[in-house]
């Protein structure tokens, strides 16, 4: 394994402790895969907060979007039809639950590592039966002036990507949802190509196929088609379970580079990279063969969902590349990594 990344020796840089719970009878788990963007000369973080009620021996509660409020869920853990053996999701009855409710929180900051939460910034939250479970890792690309948010919305019939759009940060435009279940991990490119938009997206299957990084195409940057399949897993490597995209895709002068998010049977998610062909981003030319970033350190190791690393953000300063990653499904944190060493590192096809 090469580990490439330089980690802040602040991290981590935001723990659940550090932010406010969104309404009473709640309490931050998990804070979680920051989009990230610049906006009036500040680094941004769209941070995924993920909320539950305070536990209590014996029972398992979570929250789940009714209406304009919030049902609370509660189920005894002896429950004989009660599958509870992943803390993320839950199984009751046949059905599946989450067993935090996520909603979008704006932070920012003036020299990228000390964040905190601005007056007059609206919570993002999960509206109408298709997030009804919440929202979720969104990525944010800047766009002819307009920012672009894909996220994950989450609901009893599915996970999809959803997509708003804003100018300001505090009026948005829905654009409902883009992809549908099962997708998430979409990440738009910044600047069209050919005149046209392009995204990383991905699909997944139980059955045939597997969870699989694909392109897609579209003429505004909301209707999307002709989708190609681009990385798949590999079998008995560090990315043998799971692929997915990260942030945008970052332009170089050797192609469109990559950051993604790999995990193998163990549900140990490292980041790695591929490169697509500037002018045919449906083209990978190269991929690299170990993990450019792997949980190693405690606060990576241990937490919420220990032994992971992931990432949906970053900012790019000349061949410096600061990607903002959640840390054990718990913590979030940044490290600094170098364009021209990860280009260094791929193998061409």
């Amino acid at each position: 394994m090469v580990n490439t990344a330089i980690r802040f020796s602040e991290n981590p840089l935001l723990s659940p402790k550090d932010l406010a719970p969104s309404r009473p009878g709640l309490e931050i788990a998990c804070l979680l895969n920051p989009g990230v963007f610049t906006f009036q000369n500040k680094t941004w973080l769209l941070i995924r907060v993920a909320e539950r009620p305070a536990q209590v021996d014996g029972i398992i509660s979570f929250p789940v979007l009714k209406g304009d409020g919030i049902e609370i869920i509660e189920i005894k853990e002896n429950d004989p039809e009660l599958i509870a053996t992943d803390p993320r999701v839950i199984t009751y009855k046949g059905v599946d639950y989450l067993t935090t409710l996520s909603h979008l929180r704006l932070v920012c900051s003036d020299d990228g590592i000390n964040f905190y939460q601005p007056d007059g910034y609206p919570i993002l939250q999960g509206e109408g039966p298709d997030e009804n479970f919440g929202i979720e890792d969104c990525r944010v690309a800047l766009i002819d002036e307009t920012y672009y948010l894909t996220f994950t919305a989450v609901s009893d019939h599915g996970v999809g990507v959803g997509m708003r759009t804003t100018k300001d940060w505090k009026t948005f435009e829905k654009h409902g949802m883009i992809m549908p279940p099962h997708n998430k991990d979409c990440a738009l490119f910044e600047e069209k190509i050919n005149g046209k938009f392009y995204t990383l997206h991905r699909p997944s299957s139980v059955d045939l196929g597997g969870n699989y990084i694909w392109l897609a195409e579209s003429p505004d940057g909301i209707h999307w088609g002709n989708h190609k399949c681009l990385v798949k897993t590999r079998k008995n490597n560090w990315d043998s379970k799971r692929v997915g995209a990260g942030a945008a895709p970052i332009k170089t002068e050797k192609g469109w580079l990559e950051i993604y998010h790999g995990a193998n049977k163990k549900h140990q998610y490292c980041l790695g990279a591929f490169l697509m062909d500037l002018n045919d981003p449906s083209k990978v030319i190269a991929q690299c063969d170990e993990p450019i970033m792997k949980p190693i350190a405690e606060y990576e190791m241990c937490g919420f969902f220990g032994q992971v690393v992931f990432t949906n953000g970053h900012i790019i300063k000349g061949d410096e590349l600061t990607i903002y990653y959640g840390a054990a499904d718990e913590f979030v944190c940044g490290a600094k990594f170098s364009i021209q060493n990860i280009l260094s590192l791929l193998k061409y096809k």
